[in-house]
């Protein structure tokens, strides 16, 4: 018999980004760049664990916003 796992309850918060607001970012998995707009936090309800951080990127100039892990964002270098 599979077991399963049950998800313990989170929640999600906006916190400070560790650049900031309009930084001009890369985003390590698709080596895309973008502008960062935000980072979430989910966290254990009991405990207070820190589960993930997700940024929200945009294109410069505008588009589609893109989530990414915040682990995986880091400041363009000028060149």
């Amino acid at each position: 018999m599979a077991q399963t796992y049950e998800k313990p309850p989170t929640t999600l918060s906006q916190v400070e980004p560790p650049y900031p607001v309009g930084t001009l970012v890369e985003d390590t998995l698709s080596k895309r760049t973008g502008e960062l707009h935000g980072v979430i936090e989910e966290r254990t309800k009991e405990g207070d664990k820190l589960i993930s951080q997700t940024a929200f990127l945009r294109p410069e100039g505008g588009g589609a916003e893109w989530d990414v892990p915040l682990n995986h964002v880091c400041p363009v270098e000028n060149p």
